[in-house]
């Protein structure tokens, strides 16, 4: 196993929810020496000084401020959250004196077979009393087989594989115990979080899959784990963000809440979060923020589909992009997508440049595909930009597969484009430099 997929693994393991995923971010940055700026603070902004802000603890922005005047700002964006069943309010469900089940809902579009017959635990964050107005924030991971969510025997529903309709309140609710649990739900988590459970006053928890990250095929050249959509992209962004040598431009790594249920939150790509924090960093370089931006260039980044050996014929007939073939472009003529030619030009340029292969995704024209950052984000900040991501399967499934050497792929192509900078003349003329 190579050492990307092995820190990727590593990664994943301490990111079961979006909370987490901004959690672990947060640390890696304070250890390569970034600043932590906030929203409510003035700002001030030194050459070559190096900075991120946290909103809602479940999105980021990081960016380094060159030594020279900037022409403009490259930038990454991907997403921290995955379809998972999130706790409701009063969860427990107690059953004919035999069984406790916690009460959930859909987050997200997930495939939901996949969740039966898997060890399962919860994750998330919890709002803590601090003194007689104050609350804290405490990220909780119950590290157990904690429930599971068994399947119906085929004995008591014999045309299942027929295909069966899944109800989400009455088939997806997982056990968490027997009546011979000396603790309730509630205890759990206040254990968890070293509180009393009466100063527990607010609480985003998900489900999550216990199943550990695995390497596999008859040359490991396949990878399966949980929340691949979208953690594989916010890791290879942020390693290559990491690994960059200065340019003339701001790099710029977003990783965004919410893009499951369609961004529009306060935290995600529909937000102001990015224009906002892009905003103060013209202001703080004693840039116009909309000269800069017409100097500007993004990366959606949201993993695609591969084409599955047993349903070939769900892919286009020629764009057909598989596991370790290199980093996807995607295009829609719809703008699903935010892919065009100059978009792909300049990307195909710098994989080029960063010796990476390059394959294409659309969707065949009579499936309707779905969307994600790149062009929610433009409706806030207009910018060129281009849709990417790694082929993968099952997506949305809690358990999903991927290839082992795109995780490299993506980081050397990251890493190329946040060393340099994207110049437009707007007469269609534009250069990398």
């Amino acid at each position: 196993m190579n050492s990307s997929v092995n820190r990727l693994f590593d990664f994943l393991r301490h990111c079961p929810t979006c909370y987490h995923v901004i959690d672990q971010i947060r640390s890696e940055m304070a250890q390569k020496g970034y600043k932590e700026l906030f929203e409510a603070d003035e700002w001030t902004l030194e050459s070559g000084g190096k900075y991120f802000v946290v909103r809602n603890e479940s999105s980021v922005i990081a960016f380094r401020i060159p030594s020279g005047a900037p022409d403009g700002f490259m930038i990454t964006a991907s997403h921290s959250d995955s379809p998972s069943f999130k706790i409701k309010e009063n969860p427990e469900i107690a059953v004919e004196k035999a069984y406790v089940k916690l009460n959930v809902e859909k987050y997200g579009g997930m495939l939901m077979f996949p969740w039966f017959d898997r060890p399962l635990s919860v994750a998330g964050r919890v709002i803590v009393r601090d003194g007689e107005c104050g609350f804290n924030t405490k990220l909780i991971d119950i590290d157990k087989n904690l429930c599971m969510i068994p399947s119906l025997a085929i004995h008591m529903d014999r045309n299942v594989n027929d295909g069966r309709a899944l109800n989400p309140q009455n088939d997806m609710l997982p056990i968490i115990g027997d009546f011979s649990a000396k603790d309730t739900f509630e205890d759990i988590i206040a254990d968890a979080a070293d509180v009393d459970k009466k100063d527990i006053i607010g609480k985003d928890l998900f489900l999550y899959c216990k199943n550990e990250p695995s390497v596999w095929g008859a040359n490991d050249e396949f990878i399966s784990a949980g929340h691949l959509d979208d953690l594989e992209c916010v890791f290879g962004c942020m390693n290559g963000f990491f690994d960059a040598e200065a340019s003339d431009a701001v790099p710029v790594f977003a990783v965004f809440d919410n893009e499951e249920v369609g961004s529009s939150t306060k935290q995600g790509a529909d937000s102001t979060f990015l224009g906002d924090t892009l905003e103060r960093v013209a202001e703080g370089v004693g840039k116009s923020y909309k000269q800069m931006i017409a100097s500007s260039f993004m990366v959606s980044a949201d993993n695609a589909h591969a084409v599955h050996a047993n349903y070939t014929d769900k892919a286009d007939p020629v764009n057909r992009p598989y596991m370790n073939g290199g980093i996807v472009i995607k295009y829609n003529a719809n703008q699903k997508y935010t892919t065009d030619a100059v978009s792909q030009a300049v990307f195909t340029r710098i994989c080029e440049m960063a010796e990476v292969p390059v394959q294409h995704f659309t969707n065949r024209s009579d499936i309707a595909g779905g969307s994600t950052l790149g062009n929610i984000s433009n409706t806030h900040v207009s910018l060129n930009t281009v849709d990417i991501g790694l082929a993968q399967l099952a997506m949305h499934s809690p358990y999903e597969t991927a290839g082992a050497a795109d995780v490299d792929y993506l980081i050397k192509a990251m890493s190329k484009f946040y060393s340099l900078s994207f110049v437009n003349d707007g007469c269609g003329k534009f250069q990398l430099k």
